[in-house]
């Protein structure tokens, strides 16, 4: 007789789901952590003291999900240190959004209607799995440690006096959870806004031809900036030195200058200062732009740019095309029965929301202060005198104060990208008219069919 056996069944439908939520979740935040590491090495940052470096993996994560981390310390009641940094290192951003798409999109292969049920009970679970996570990650962004002394001498003095200088830092747990979250919301969004592979629900299949032609071309539009800043990256790296360094802000923040140049090409205007000195190079002329006296606000825009270098007014010339370009393709993409003012009116909505994002993500805030007995210092002076005492190679040696702000103008941007999307997506639509749009038969091949469907008949 015959033994049957029984196949091996795979896991329940319930512990099914919350592995594939899981996955996703994992998948980000391996991507996230590699690329974090890999440009905090190149910073310097992994020689820090008492194995600080996993905490700041972590608080440069919480970082990238639009978290905050706030920065403290001092040397006993003598000195005290206040700082905190609010800014996306958005390459860290950007490929653990990638990452957790591409898995949840391949979780959803070989379908092309889905369940709305069935999504938001995706969405649902990978969205406690990513809350879950974003605790653990601002819990554990949070370290303390001991400043050495330099020599024997400073040792002394600092024994006596009861000077033990200490930094230290933590992520903000609430807008790390709460900020966090809403990120996650939205690259879920911005993934079924862009990719033809994201199955919809029935009631959502006719609405995505409004959307995802003109989502995936200004997203072309993204990457290219990407692509052109990286290689002006490598080539500054090369002929410039500093290689290091360089190649540490396109690992960590490459979109943070290249998206914002691709709005200023537009006409947008950023506001903010820079006193102090930063930590990693930033584009020359962004940084002049930036130095302004005291109490003063820097505008951010293409002409104050163009001051400083003149190879700036190409950014205008470089966003008109490459939006043309887009709109070009967006109408390629879309059924030729849609009429022109309707793609221009569609293209120019996703360019409104475009540099609305790019305009919400390229903020910063960072300020640090030093002070001794409540008397904030500068840069020379009794802060010299006190970078001296603690030595010149720990991490207080010569801070004084500074702060870094950039702050989007948002109520001009939107209003100019929402033109830029009219100008170009009438101009893209009336392009297309002389080719081929996508899935359409060409003439030659109507006629072949008819000729074939009346053979048939006869």
């Amino acid at each position: 007789m015959q033994q049957r056996t029984t196949p091996v069944a795979g896991p329940p439908g319930a512990v099914r789901g919350w592995l594939d939520a899981l996955a996703v979740v994992l998948a980000g935040l391996a991507a996230m952590a590699a690329v974090a590491a890999l440009g905090l090495w190149l910073a310097g940052a992994d020689d820090l003291p008492d194995g600080g470096f996993p905490a700041v993996l972590a608080a440069t994560l919480a970082l990238a999900v639009g978290g905050a981390v706030r920065i403290d310390g001092g040397a006993g009641g003598l000195a005290a240190l206040d700082a905190g940094i609010s800014a996306m290192p958005l390459t860290v951003s950007v490929v653990g959004a990638v990452a957790m798409a591409e898995v949840f999109l391949r979780q959803l292969r070989f379908r092309a209607v889905a369940g709305g049920g069935e999504l938001l009970g995706r969405i649902a679970r990978t969205a406690v799995v990513w809350l879950l996570a974003l605790v653990l990650l601002a819990l554990g962004a949070r370290h303390s440690f001991v400043v050495p002394l330099g020599g024997d001498l400073a040792q002394a003095l600092g024994g006596a006096l009861g000077l033990t200088p200490q930094v230290g830092f933590h992520a903000d747990v609430p807008s790390t959870v709460g900020i966090g979250l809403a990120w996650f919301l939205l690259v879920l969004a911005a993934t079924f806004a862009v990719s033809r592979r994201a199955p919809l629900p029935r009631a959502l299949v006719g609405y995505q031809l409004a959307v995802r032609p003109a989502a995936f071309a200004l997203w072309l539009v993204l990457l290219a900036y990407l692509v052109i800043g990286a290689v002006a990256g490598v080539l500054t790296a090369i002929v410039h030195g500093n290689a290091r360094q360089t190649l540490a802000v396109l690992v960590l923040a490459l979109p943070d200058l290249v998206w914002l140049a691709f709005g200023v090409g537009l006409g947008a205007q950023w506001h903010g200062r820079l006193s102090g000195g930063l930590g990693l190079p930033v584009p020359e002329p962004l940084a002049d732009v930036l130095r302004v006296p005291e109490g003063r606000q820097a505008t951010v825009d293409l002409g104050t740019l163009a001051e400083q270098d003149p190879r700036c007014w190409w950014l205008l010339p470089l966003a008109a095309v490459l939006l043309l370009a887009a709109a070009f393709l967006a109408a390629r993409r879309t059924p030729r029965t849609v009429r022109l003012w309707q793609h221009a009116v569609r293209f120019a909505l996703a360019t409104a929301v475009t540099v609305l994002l790019v305009g919400l993500w390229t903020r910063m805030d960072a300020d640090y202060g030093l002070s001794v007995l409540g008397v904030g210092l500068g840069q020379g002076g009794l802060g010299g005198l006190l970078g001296a005492v603690l030595g010149g190679s720990n991490p207080l040696a010569g801070l004084g104060s500074g702060s870094l702000t950039l702050r989007p103008s948002l109520w001009t941007a939107v209003p100019l990208a929402a033109g830029w999307g009219l100008l170009t997506g009438a101009l893209g639509a009336l392009l297309a008219t002389r080719v081929r749009h996508r899935g359409e038969v060409p003439a030659e091949g109507r006629r072949t069919a008819a000729r074939r469907v009346r053979g048939e008949g006869a």
